[in-house]
């Protein structure tokens, strides 16, 4: 496996600032040819678009190994910080789905290398979260506590099922000194198979209630993990893949890449049409089928937009489609939904405005059923 303890952090793909790399998407984007041949390397989100708790998404191994073999590097990047990336890797094996021996990078290696750059070497952190993270901490040389008395030089916070008041006390007691806090991210909410369940966020909140700071965040949105990936596992020309708008489609605007959201995960068809040009996606699918099809232009006239075979009109507040889709096909689902989402923004942009009333979706929302669209 290769070192990647002594190099520093990649600046970007694009060797630019963060704020000159970000760029709000503010129209979907046409693909002639499947996505899996435009760009080098596929960053896919874990939770919500390659599986859900414990089990595969449908489609989702075969849509993979198809696109692996056509030359599409596979980067499994995820904000849950609480596992190892071997048990990530062992795991993603279990379900069929192909990837390298270093294929998956978390939020808690870009945790660790962030820390590696606020502390001097040999430091000791304090460590809230799993095994994933106290690994990534000592894969810089930092020397993992457990405890504020301990005098750690940082304290570093993610995800693990097992934390309780007693470990989020010690973080607040050592972050309430004043010394550097680092949190591997802030999702809200994570998703499972019985539903959602409190995230990172929600523990990250509570210390920051009790000492009136905020830390330092290394994972989706913001450009860390995106770097982290980069640099090991490589790539130039990146497709940022998620479920959640506000993790993954951001932050991947924030950096200046490319984006495909599934509606597998957490934002669903309601999230996505309301969508502010911050946290648009370049593309927008049903489910990973979409790797293997290019995305058909959408033209937007006179309060309707075609895409491919479907057409879909604004009338009287609603959205209507013209003639029965009937096709039970991955391309036609995408071309029908590209079709309503870029309608939506039309109509949020540049008919209602901010403070507008949404279009209703029902008409669409039965025609898009049968494709599994929320």
């Amino acid at each position: 496996m290769p070192d990647h303890t002594l190099k520093p952090a990649a600046a970007s793909w694009a060797n630019a600032s963060s704020d000159s790399r970000r760029r709000p998407t503010v129209r979907l984007s046409a693909c002639d040819d499947p996505l899996r041949e435009r760009y080098d390397v596929a960053m896919l989100d874990l939770d919500g678009v390659v599986y859900r708790g414990e089990d595969a998404i449908e489609h989702v191994a075969e849509n993979l190994e198809e696109a692996h073999k056509a030359g599409l590097r596979l980067a499994y990047v995820t904000n849950n910080a609480a596992r190892t990336p071997d048990a990530v890797v062992a795991k993603l094996r279990g379900l069929g789905m192909p990837t390298d021996d270093d294929g998956v990078v978390t939020s808690a290696q870009a945790a660790g290398r962030l820390l590696a750059g606020l502390v001097p070497a040999g430091s000791r952190v304090l460590v809230v979260g799993g095994e994933g993270l106290r690994r990534a901490v000592e894969e810089h040389g930092l020397v993992v506590v457990t405890s504020a008395d301990d005098e750690p030089a940082a304290v570093v916070q993610g995800f693990s099922p097992d934390l309780g008041w007693q470990q989020l006390a010690e973080a607040a007691y050592a972050v309430s000194t004043g010394i550097p806090w680092v949190a591997s991210n802030t999702d809200g909410s994570i998703p499972t198979a019985r539903g959602l369940a409190p995230g990172n966020g929600t523990l990250v909140a509570a210390v920051a209630t009790a000492t009136g700071r905020r830390p330092e965040v290394a994972g989706k949105p913001y450009p860390p993990l995106f770097d982290e990936t980069v640099l090991r596992v490589g790539g130039s020309h990146p497709l940022v893949v998620g479920d959640r708008l506000d993790t993954d489609i951001e932050g991947a605007n924030n950096v200046g890449a490319d984006s495909l959201l599934v509606l597998t995960g957490v934002s669903d068809l309601d999230a996505v049409v309301a969508a502010a040009p911050s946290v648009r996606p370049t593309y927008v699918a049903p489910d990973l089928r979409a790797l293997s099809l290019p995305q058909t232009a959408v033209e937007v006239v006179d309060g309707s937009a075609r895409c491919g075979r479907h057409t879909v009109r604004a009338e009287r507040g609603a959205l209507v489609v013209d003639g029965a889709p009937g096709v039970d096909e991955p391309l036609s689902a995408v071309e029908l939904l590209r079709a309503v989402v870029a309608l939506s923004w039309h109509h949020h942009d540049e008919v209602a405005g901010e403070s507008g009333s949404r279009l209703d979706l029902s008409a669409v929302r039965a025609a898009l059923a049968g494709w599994g669209v929320r």
